[in-house]
């Protein structure tokens, strides 16, 4: 698929090589008391590496997509711990709804939310972040809608810096992302992007399981 603009050969051979040549493009931001933060289940084994290479404590950071009625693989909006749901207010325009529409939806996603953080977590509260410089990483962005959820909510707990990391990312979503974030480092960031999965060699799909393991 060629090179991209710095200089990696891609497709990535999997999640933990493109974590190890993301952190690489990390370390120059010399973040101070790093928190590496995976988007579950495609970030976790990205941020592993990253968190390794920056010697950082790593833990999830649990969302959800937010489907719409009758199309659960539309996304309209995303949820993240700690946070308030996020809404696509362009995309709820076009096909006609309203946050009230999608309070059933919202309600299925939270208790699964919740279901979710128990089988990472247990009973363990997600890190502190106020004051630290707080890494939020995933496999790759196509809509964006989860990382900008997930960047809300880190946001209110008041990081020093909030960075987000993915190996690669729509370039329309990169920019859309800007303002979400104090910095954003992507390996590459085509126009041309049909999904997350094309570009890694081996991009299985992860159980809780395997999650817990990386953790």
């Amino acid at each position: 698929m060629g090179w991209s603009r710095q200089g990696v050969r891609l497709p990535f051979t999997d999640r933990a090589e493109a974590g190890r040549l993301l952190a690489e493009q990390i370390m120059p931001l010399r973040l101070a008391d790093p928190l590496v933060l995976a988007l579950p289940r495609g970030g976790v084994p990205v941020g592993r590496e990253i968190a390794r290479r920056l010697d950082a404590p790593l833990d999830v950071l649990v969302t959800r997509k937010i489907g719409c009625p009758g199309q659960p693989e539309l996304g309209v909006g995303a949820i993240a711990e700690g946070g308030d749901p996020v809404f696509d207010a362009d995309l709820m325009r076009r096909v006609g709804l309203t946050e009230r529409d999608l309070d059933e939806t919202v309600r299925r996603e939270r208790a699964e939310l919740r279901r979710r953080i128990e089988a990472y977590r247990g009973d363990r509260a997600l890190p502190p972040v106020k004051g630290r410089d707080v890494v939020v990483v995933d496999d790759g962005l196509a809509t964006g809608g989860t990382a900008r959820a997930a960047l809300a909510a880190v946001r209110a707990g008041d990081p020093a810096r909030l960075v987000l990391a993915v190996p690669v990312g729509a370039a329309q979503t990169v920019k859309a992302l800007a303002g979400d974030a104090d910095e954003i480092v992507v390996l590459a960031a085509p126009w041309t992007f049909r999904a997350v999965g094309q570009w890694y060699v081996h991009f299985d799909q992860l159980s809780d399981e395997d999650v817990q393991r990386l953790l």
